[in-house]
């Protein structure tokens, strides 16, 4: 088990190039991270495929029972491993936050471990036998982002450890510090070489990565244009792919909704880890009859949710992870502004203070093809849209190009599931957004990607399917 300074210390590179890492809510130095190169990327390569082998001719259930071990350690670790996860990427511990997400990691490692995936008999008649088996594909390279650093990587990890994959992984470069913590602790009893990491840019160490011949399978979490880079990047190797890339999600609010029975739902879909998720409410569309009370009850319920540094306990919001980051929410919303569209709440920064806080902000009466609406803005700033007409709010909802998720909030569950059928989203959620299960697969439509996580699907793919037959 580690307290905070001992997992510090285990990481803590001792040769080589490095960084300095900053708390993004106070600017304070927490640390130094390691700046790795494609050889060392390499070398973890040639790691990572001389230790498959061995791996994965064991017998299915030890290595369940090695993810059993690594869930374990990653427990007796939660509470350093959620204070580190704070300080590098700004999100408070209470909440669904940082030690959300640590107990997510935990989640996340026992289930796939345990989902069964047993041979399929195909057919088994007078016209012959065939089997389905799903084979390891060798070494699964993955690419993790920084907004939920630990339980993405862990997202991708476990399923390809169980499949009898190794795995090198590549953190983001602004959360290094969380995703060298994780490995560090689930190495402590894993076997040598099946789990690697290197650290270093995306640029060079990411681009090596994706081009390496001896890399099976790419599993990546990230913008739409660096998953079209990695496309191009793969092509060559013919590289199995798994993308899981940006969104922009719409929430349709009915005529028959309470809206303040759903101001509370509203506010966690939109504004969970700061706004910062793939998968959150990013444009609400409010019918105009309950469009005045949706908003008054949604800002009632944000404004009194705290927001501050993260090993504060009282706060369950916190900054933005990075400086880039902010000037992008800060000049989508300046820009709204100068359009006309009128600030319900927040949208006045402190660009002055320390850290890269940006307050609660909910934009109100904005045009439906403002840039605020249509541009992913990853962070707090809600631009909620007034319609007449449903037919004219789904086609909204589906015109861009992307199609993570969506959500329809009715009283009338049926209704809801008919304009659910009509969204272009790999999940459409009802009466909640973006919620998550490690049984239901979850994965993108249109440019947000393609591919699926999660249960016995996120198993088969990180696996080569094989049919024996006769």
């Amino acid at each position: 088990m580690h307290t905070y300074e001992s997992l510090l210390a285990a990481i803590t590179p001792t040769s080589g190039e490095t960084r300095e890492v900053f708390d993004p809510a106070t600017d304070e130095l927490i640390g130094t991270a390691p700046v790795q190169s494609v050889d060392d990327l390499n070398a973890a390569i040639d790691k990572a495929e001389a230790a498959q082998v061995a791996w994965a001719a064991l017998p299915d259930e030890e290595r369940v029972a090695y993810l059993h071990k690594a869930a374990d350690a990653i427990e007796a670790s939660a509470e350093a491993l959620a204070e580190l996860l704070s300080r590098e990427q700004g999100k408070p511990l209470n909440g669904p936050n940082a030690r959300f997400e640590v107990g997510g990691c935990v989640a996340w490692t026992r289930v796939p471990a345990d989902t069964p995936l047993p041979h399929e008999v195909l057919i088994d008649d007078e016209s012959g036998y065939a089997e389905m088996h799903y084979r390891p594909i060798g070494v699964v390279g993955a690419i993790s982002p920084w907004n939920w650093p630990m339980m993405i990587s862990i997202w991708q990890i476990v399923p390809a450890l169980r499949m009898g994959n190794t795995v090198v992984i590549k953190p983001a470069e602004t959360t290094t510090l969380s995703v060298l913590a994780l490995v560090t602790v689930m190495n402590q009893v894993l076997p040598e070489g099946v789990l690697n990491i290197v650290t270093g840019p995306g640029r060079t160490v990411g681009d090596a990565l994706t081009r390496s011949p001896k890399i099976g399978k790419i599993m990546f979490t990230g913008s739409t244009p660096v998953g079209k880079r990695i496309i191009e990047a793969s092509a060559p190797n013919v590289t199995r792919l798994t993308l899981e890339l940006g969104g922009n999600d719409a929430g349709i609010v009915l005529p028959d909704v309470d809206p303040a029975a759903i101001a509370e739902g509203l506010f966690w879909g939109a504004f969970i880890n700061t706004g910062q998720t793939c998968a959150a409410l990013k444009r609400l569309y409010v019918h105009d009859s309950v469009y005045d009370q949706v908003l008054e009850h949604l800002v009632e319920f944000a404004k009194n949710v705290p927001m501050g540094v993260g090993v504060e306990e009282q706060n369950v919001l916190g900054p933005l992870q990075n400086r880039a980051q902010f000037e992008v929410v800060d000049s989508l919303v300046e820009a709204a502004k100068a359009s006309g569209a009128r600030v319900a709440l927040g949208g006045n920064p402190d660009r002055e203070a320390p850290g890269n806080f940006y307050p609660t902000t909910i934009v109100a009466d904005i045009d439906p093809h403002n840039d605020l609406v249509v541009e992913e803005q990853f962070g707090p700033a809600l631009p909620v849209i007034r319609y007449t007409d449903l037919d004219e709010a789904i086609r909204l909802a589906n015109e861009l190009e992307v199609g993570l998720g969506a959500s329809v909030w009715s009283a009338d569950r049926a209704k809801a599931q008919q304009i659910a059928a009509r969204i272009q989203a790999g999940t459409v959620w009802i009466n909640s957004h973006g919620g998550l299960h490690p049984m239901v697969p979850f994965g993108g439509a249109k440019q947000s990607g393609y591919g699926r996580e999660f249960g016995v699907e996120g198993l088969k793919a990180v696996a080569e399917p094989q049919v024996v037959s006769g």
